[in-house]
């Protein structure tokens, strides 16, 4: 085995997490609020073992697309840090990292499943999972993922480690690993040979910026702050949407013909969400198959990734006439003007949104008269159709007002819907 001679100095770590480098429990869960540092370990450590040789990694989160701009980028971000590029080939494309030694970290996601079959590294065996925003999987892929890891590793201990907010209490991983050995809040720390639980928040993180933290610790609403601000499981009591649930739609959505676009802009801090679905109007039903989620998009760059979905109309530079390729409406917030000109001078049919008074209670209300079928794939709708709840009172009774939080793409759907919504209030 070859061992690449390097300096790693302690201090680029932080401390919480310097005794988990070489722990070697079957499964490993490192969990908690916000911004505590869990995922940027889970990179350094990849690469630290990746020098000393003998381990290979397969790094991964329920959709492929997502992966590209966090781990991968993260990982990519650790090497440069650590001024390591001479040891490193980074193939982007493949998203693909080896060391000079061969061992490598593979990237893939869960809705791949053939080039899950198919991925073996240069050298040895997968030794490692990391499964980042593990809550976005369900129970059968994670088995798969342990059934990934037999034979082929010698001596090696294999592990998988999993590292996410703990979104909600009723979540799998609560009742399959916490539930069982009694967990509580309070505790941080849980190690025998199968299992290590490491909980960590943002003051586990001495590379955290003020700003960063006062954005934690001011947190208002309850639950964002149990969650992402303590790191504790959730519990949510007032949630808005309960008529949804997950199917696979990938083999059904090209025969949806009724198709409603919303996007909700953003850029640093938020996302800019597009949320695209059919409308079954005499089922009352409403099937969302496709999502973009994504921060730092200009709206150059974000025309570009709308085309392929809703379609576009150019003019054709030799003979001046107009080409359509599909130029499905897309309903925008209204209130960025600008986006939607640039928008439109893109080629793409954008048209602001009407809103109005009290525009969101009848939009929600009328989403909460239909049921709504949400694709397999599509995690970030799933996310804010599990978080979104109503505002309570100190007492925790409910007000008629939602947490304007994590609603990007519900936004975009309520979009969307705004003519059909619209019309059947008027109807009523």
């Amino acid at each position: 085995m070859k061992t690449i001679e390097v300096e790693i100095k302690r201090n680029v770590f932080n401390t919480k997490f310097l005794s988990y480098l070489d722990c070697m429990a079957r499964t490993q869960i490192f969990y908690g609020g916000s911004s505590s540092g869990k995922s940027v370990f889970l990179a350094q450590r990849s690469i630290y073992d990746l020098i000393r040789g003998g381990r290979n990694y397969l790094v991964t989160r329920q959709v492929g697309r997502t992966i590209r701009g966090s781990v991968f980028a993260e990982t990519v971000r650790v090497i440069r840090e650590w001024g390591l590029q001479s040891l490193f080939n980074i193939n982007k494309s493949e998203m693909l990292i080896t060391c000079n030694n061969d061992y490598q970290i593979i990237f893939a996601g869960l809705d791949d499943v053939e080039k899950l079959k198919s991925l073996v590294p240069a050298k040895g065996a997968i030794t490692d999972v990391w499964i980042e925003e593990a809550t976005e999987i369900d129970r059968n892929s994670m088995k798969h993922l342990y059934k990934r890891q037999r034979g082929g590793s010698g001596d090696i201990p294999k592990r998988i480690s999993m590292s996410f907010n703990p979104i909600l209490r009723t979540h799998w991983i609560f009742t399959d690993y916490f539930a069982k050995i009694g967990w509580t809040d309070d505790q941080k720390e849980y190690q025998n040979n199968d299992l290590a639980i490491l909980k960590t928040w943002y003051q586990d993180n001495r590379f955290l910026t003020d700003d960063d933290r006062r954005d934690l610790e001011n947190e208002d609403d309850k639950y964002f702050y149990d969650v992402y601000t303590l790191g504790n499981w959730g519990v949510l009591g007032n949630v808005i949407f309960t008529n949804w649930k997950v199917q696979d739609l990938s083999k059904t959505h090209d025969q949806f013909v009724n198709l409603r676009n919303g996007l909700d802009f953003g850029f640093a801090g938020n996302p800019a969400a597009l949320s695209r679905s059919h409308y079954d109007r005499n089922h009352k039903t409403i099937y969302i198959f496709d999502e973009l989620y994504e921060h730092g998009l200009t709206n150059d760059v974000l025309a570009e990734h709308l085309k392929p979905k809703i379609g576009y109309w150019r003019i054709n530079e030799k003979t001046e006439e107009l080409e359509c390729y599909g130029t499905d409406v897309l309903i925008c917030d209204s209130a960025e003007p600008k986006s939607i000109a640039e928008l439109q001078n893109e080629g793409i049919n954008a048209i602001g949104a009407t809103k109005g008074k009290d525009s969101i209670t009848h939009g929600i209300q009328w989403l909460q008269q239909h049921v709504i079928i949400i694709d397999a794939n599509c995690i970030n709708a799933q996310n804010e159709f599990r978080q979104y709840h109503w505002k309570e009172d100190k007492d925790g009774n409910a007000l008629s007002q939602p947490v304007d939080k994590n609603n990007h793409f519900i936004d975009a759907t309520r979009y969307a819907y705004e003519s059909d919504c619209n019309e059947d209030w008027y109807i009523s």
